[in-house]
C-alpha cells in the first residue's frame, strides 16, 4: 500500500513536472514570437526589471534609465516624483519615441510623455528597449531616440509582492503587485501603487495613484492578452521656475521657493502680505486598453494583432495677473483671475504584423494605423478686478478640436550572411510610409483667434545596417532617414489665421527630417568590456528649443534650417570580482546651428524695460541644452545577500538658449546615489519555510554631495544695457533619503 502510495506522488510530480516543462518551452516561443525584427547596435540598450526595478523608491520610470548613455533627466517638483522629462542625445522628449507593447504613448498632439499619471510604470515591466539614434519601426517615428516598453510578466510561478518606502519631503510609495499562473494555461497580473510626496519645491506635492492588470490565454498555438493600466495624478504646480541666486542658494536663498500662484494683499493691519492660490493645481486621469492577438502558424510564421484604446481627461487650475485680452476680453489693463484648462482626448488603433524568423533570414511585415481626437477648452471662474464687460457663470473664453490619423506600413529584414558560432555577419535593412493628417479648428487659446488648420504629411523612413561579430569583436554601422511632424503647440505659437482673406501669417513650422549616421565596436571579454559608438545626425528643418516657455510651461520650439549633432559614446566594464563590478559611459558631443540668425531687443534695465535698439546673433551656434559632455560611473557590490550600488553622473554645462550666452547658461553638474539593500536570511532562520516569503530592505540616498544644481531652466529672448539677461532656472533637491521593504510569498 506504501509503495502504491509512493508511486502516485511519483507520478503526479513528474506529471506537474511535465506541465511546467511544456509551459515553459511555449512562453520561450512567445518570447520568440514577440521579438522585434531589428539590427543588432552599440546604441541600444536592454534595461531588464530587477536593474529597472532596483532604485525605485517612487521617482518616476526616466530616472530609472540614467545608466543610458546621453540621458539627463529633470523634473518640475526636484524629486522626479511629479511632471518628469529627459533628453537622450540633447533630443528632448516631444521627438523620443515612446511605445507600450509597441502601443504609441506619446501624446498624439504634444507628443510627449508626463509619467505623472503613469507612477511606478516600472513595478509591471519585464524590460525597457532604449534605443539612441532613429530606432526601428514598429508605430509612429522615432527621431533621436526610442524608448519600448514590454509589460508581459511570463513566468509560470504564482507570486505576490508587497512593497513599502517612505522618505524625504514626505515621500511614500506603496505598492501590491500579484502574478498568478492558473493551470498551463492562463496567467493573470495586477498591481496598485499609491505615491504620494510634497515636492522638493515648495507647494508642488503630488497625490498619485496608478494600476496595471492583464489576463492571457497561453494556448500551443495561439496566445490572447487582455491588459489595462492607468492612473490619475494631481499635482501643484512647478512650472515658474525661480532666479539664479534661488536656485543655486546663493547668499542663502531657500532654493525650495515657488513662486506660482503667488499674489499680495492686505492683512488686517493693511500691510502688504504675500499669499498662495492653494489651488494651483495639474488634475488628470488616463485609462489604457490593450487586446493582443498572437498566432504561430509553424515554428517559422507567426501573426500578432493589437487593438488598442486610450482615454485622458483632466484639468489645471491657476491663478495668475493677465492682460483681459488672454481670456479674449476687450477690456484695457490686467487683473488677477482663476481659471481652468481642460483637455479630453480619445485615442485608438489598431496594429498588425507577421514575422518569419529562420536561421539565414528574418522578415517582418507590419502596418498600424491610428485615430486621435482632443477637445480643448477654458474657463474664467473668477477675475479680482471685475471687467466691464459682464461675465456669465464658468466664462467659457475658448474651445477647439483636433483631430489626428496616423497610419504607416513597414517591412524589416534581418540577413544573417555567415552565421557560425564564433563569426556572424548580418545586413539589415528596414522601409516605412507613414502618413499624417491633422486638422484643428476652434479658438487659439495663445492668440484667441481661429485657426482652422489642416496638414497632411508623407514620410518615407528607410534604414539599412551592416553587423559583424567575431570572437567578442562586435562591429556595427546603419544609416537612417526619419521625419517627424510639427506638435499642436507649434501651430499655436507661431502662425496666425486672417479669417477676412484666409490667409496665415508667421512662420508655419515645417516638418523635421533627419539623417543618422552610426558606426560602433566593442569588445565583450568573460571579464570585461569596451565600446565606442560614434554618430552624425544632420538635421533638415530642426525644430530646435528656444529657451522660452509658453503658458504652460512647456518650451517653445523653431525651425532651424541647418544642424546637426555628432558625438562618441563610450562604454566600459569590468568584472573585478565575483561580487564587486564596475560599468561607466561617456559621451563627448558637438551640436550646432549652422547659419543661425537671431534679432534680440535692448532694453536698459529690468526695473524700467526701456527699450534701447536691437542686437543679432549670426554664425554657427551651440544648440540650446545640449551639454557637450555627459558621463556615468556605476560600482555594484553583490555579496551573501547584500547588494549596494554607487552611481555618479556628470553632466557639463549647457545654454538656455541658441544665442551662447554665459548669461543663460545651466552650470556643470554632478550626482551621486548610493542604493543599499539586503535581502533577509528568512529561511534560514525559521525552521518550517512553507510559506516563508523573501524579505528585502532598502535604503535610496540620492544627491549624497548635497550638490546645488538645476537641471533646466529657460530665458527671454531680450538684454539688458549691462549684459545681464531675464533667466529662470528649475532648482533639483539636494540630499534625500528614502527606505522601506519588499516582501514577497
Amino acid at each position: 500500500m506504501s509503495a502504491l502510495a509512493l508511486c502516485s506522488v511519483c507520478a503526479s510530480a513528474q506529471t506537474s513536472k511535465d506541465t511546467l516543462t511544456i509551459l515553459m518551452h511555449q512562453l520561450e516561443d512567445i518570447e520568440v514570437s514577440a521579438m522585434r525584427v531589428q539590427q543588432t547596435t552599440l546604441s541600444t540598450a536592454v534595461v531588464k526589471t530587477d536593474e529597472l526595478n532596483r532604485d525605485n523608491t517612487g521617482q518616476n520610470l526616466p530616472y530609472l534609465l540614467t545608466t543610458t548613455p546621453g540621458l539627463q533627466v529633470t523634473s518640475d517638483d526636484g524629486l522626479g516624483v511629479g511632471y518628469t522629462y529627459f533628453r537622450v542625445r540633447g533630443t528632448d522628449h516631444t521627438r523620443i519615441n515612446m511605445t507600450v507593447n509597441e502601443v504609441p504613448l506619446n501624446d498624439q498632439e504634444s507628443q510627449t510623455v508626463f509619467w505623472v499619471n503613469m507612477t511606478d510604470m516600472s513595478s509591471s515591466i519585464s524590460q525597457v528597449d532604449v534605443q539612441r539614434g532613429v530606432g526601428t519601426s514598429t508605430s509612429g517615428s522615432a527621431f533621436g531616440a526610442s524608448l519600448n516598453m514590454q509589460t508581459n510578466m511570463l513566468d509560470s510561478v504564482s507570486r505576490l509582492t508587497l512593497a513599502f518606502n517612505g522618505g524625504m519631503y514626505n515621500t511614500f510609495r506603496e505598492m501590491v503587485n500579484a502574478h498568478a499562473s492558473i493551470s498551463n494555461r492562463w496567467m493573470m497580473n495586477a498591481r496598485f501603487t499609491k505615491v504620494n510626496s510634497d515636492g522638493f519645491l515648495y507647494r508642488t506635492n503630488s497625490d498619485l495613484y496608478s494600476y496595471y492588470g492583464d489576463i492571457g490565454w497561453y494556448g500551443k498555438k495561439t496566445q490572447v492578452i487582455l491588459r489595462a493600466f492607468g492612473g490619475a495624478e494631481t499635482t501643484g504646480m512647478g512650472w515658474e521656475g525661480v532666479s539664479y541666486e534661488t536656485a543655486y542658494g546663493i547668499n542663502g536663498a531657500d532654493r525650495r521657493y515657488n513662486p506660482a500662484g503667488e499674489y499680495t494683499m492686505k492683512d488686517s493691519q493693511g500691510n502688504d502680505s504675500t499669499v498662495y492660490y492653494p489651488n494651483q493645481t495639474d488634475n488628470y486621469a488616463q485609462q489604457h486598453g490593450q487586446l493582443s492577438i498572437n498566432h504561430r502558424f509553424t515554428q517559422r510564421w507567426s501573426l500578432t494583432a493589437t487593438f488598442h484604446y486610450t482615454h485622458g481627461s483632466g484639468y489645471y487650475e491657476q491663478y495668475k495677473k493677465k492682460k483681459y485680452s488672454y481670456w479674449g476680453l476687450s477690456d484695457s489693463g490686467k487683473s488677477y483671475g482663476m481659471y481652468q484648462k481642460y483637455l479630453n482626448n480619445h485615442f485608438a488603433g489598431f496594429m498588425i504584423s507577421s514575422k518569419y524568423i529562420s536561421e539565414p533570414v528574418d522578415l517582418q511585415i507590419g502596418a498600424a494605423a491610428n485615430n486621435y481626437l482632443g477637445h480643448h477648452y477654458g474657463q474664467l471662474e473668477y477675475l479680482a478686478t471685475p471687467s466691464a464687460t459682464p461675465l456669465p457663470i464658468h466664462y467659457e473664453y475658448y474651445r477647439n478640436r483636433a483631430n489626428k490619423i496616423d497610419a504607416n506600413t513597414y517591412a524589416k529584414v534581418n540577413w544573417r550572411i555567415i552565421n557560425k558560432s564564433r563569426e556572424k555577419l548580418a545586413l539589415y535593412g528596414d522601409l516605412q510610409y507613414r502618413f499624417v493628417r491633422y486638422t484643428m479648428s476652434g479658438i487659439n487659446d495663445e492668440t484667441m483667434t481661429e485657426l482652422p488648420l489642416s496638414v497632411d504629411y508623407h514620410f518615407f523612413n528607410p534604414k539599412a545596417g551592416l553587423t559583424y561579430q567575431n570572437h567578442g569583436h562586435t562591429l556595427s554601422a546603419s544609416f537612417a532617414i526619419a521625419n517627424r511632424d510639427p506638435s499642436r503647440n507649434n501651430y499655436k505659437e507661431n502662425i496666425l489665421y486672417d479669417p477676412t482673406t484666409q490667409t496665415y501669417s508667421g512662420d508655419m513650422p515645417q516638418a523635421e527630417r533627419l539623417y543618422d549616421y552610426e558606426l560602433g565596436y566593442q569588445y565583450a571579454h568573460a571579464r570585461f568590456n569596451i565600446g565606442v559608438n560614434l554618430y552624425f545626425m544632420d538635421y533638415d528643418n530642426q525644430l530646435v528649443l528656444t529657451g522660452e516657455y509658453n503658458d504652460i510651461g512647456v518650451m517653445r520650439t523653431v525651425n532651424v534650417k541647418d544642424s546637426y549633432r555628432m558625438g562618441a559614446e563610450l562604454t566600459a566594464g569590468v568584472k573585478i570580482t565575483d561580487w564587486f563590478r564596475w560599468e561607466g559611459n561617456m559621451v563627448v558631443s558637438r551640436n550646432k546651428i549652422q547659419n543661425y540668425k537671431q534679432y534680440i531687443d535692448l532694453y536698459d534695465d529690468q526695473n524700467n524695460w526701456n527699450w534701447i535698439g536691437q542686437d543679432s546673433i549670426m554664425g554657427d551656434v551651440t544648440i540650446a541644452f545640449s551639454p557637450m559632455i555627459t558621463a556615468m560611473s556605476l560600482f555594484t557590490f553583490d555579496y551573501a545577500g547584500f547588494v549596494g550600488t554607487i552611481q555618479t553622473n556628470v553632466t557639463s554645462r549647457q545654454f538656455l538658449d541658441n544665442t551662447m550666452d554665459e548669461h543663460a547658461m545651466l552650470k556643470a553638474f554632478t550626482t551621486t546615489n548610493v542604493n543599499l539593500q539586503y535581502n533577509l536570511p528568512m529561511k534560514k532562520w525559521i525552521t518550517d519555510r512553507s510559506g516563508v516569503p523573501d524579505v528585502k530592505l532598502l535604503c535610496q540616498l540620492n544627491n549624497i554631495f548635497n550638490a546645488k544644481y538645476a537641471s533646466n531652466g529657460g530665458a527671454d529672448a531680450s538684454r539688458f544695457a549691462d549684459g545681464s539677461r531675464c533667466t529662470w532656472y528649475y532648482a533639483q533637491a539636494g540630499i534625500n533619503v528614502h527606505a522601506g521593504f519588499v516582501v514577497q510569498w
